[in-house]
C-alpha cells in the first residue's frame, strides 16, 4: 500500500497537482506491480522560507537513509 507524500512549494495549479499525482501512481503501479486502489498520493505546499526548516533538515539531512534520490542543493549552504 504505497502512500507518497510530495512537497513543494506553493503556486502550481491544481490541474498541475493531479497530473502529478497520476503519473506519481501509474509508475507506482507499474514499478511496485499493486494495483491502482492501493495507491495513495498527497500533495503539500511549504512556503519557501520554511523550506529548510520543515523539509530540508527533518526529512532529507536527518534521515539519510530513507532518501533514494539526493538533491542538487543544500539551503543551508
Amino acid at each position: 500500500m504505497p502512500h507518497v507524500v510530495v512537497k513543494m512549494y506553493p503556486g502550481r495549479s491544481e490541474d498541475v497537482k493531479a497530473r502529478m499525482a497520476e503519473a506519481i501512481t501509474r509508475d507506482i503501479v507499474d514499478i511496485a506491480a499493486c494495483g491502482e486502489e492501493w495507491v495513495s498520493v498527497a500533495i503539500e505546499e511549504v512556503d519557501p522560507a520554511e523550506w529548510p526548516e520543515k523539509v530540508y533538515r527533518p526529512e532529507i539531512l536527518d534521515r539519510p537513509d530513507s532518501i533514494y534520490k539526493q538533491p542538487g542543493y543544500n539551503p543551508f549552504e
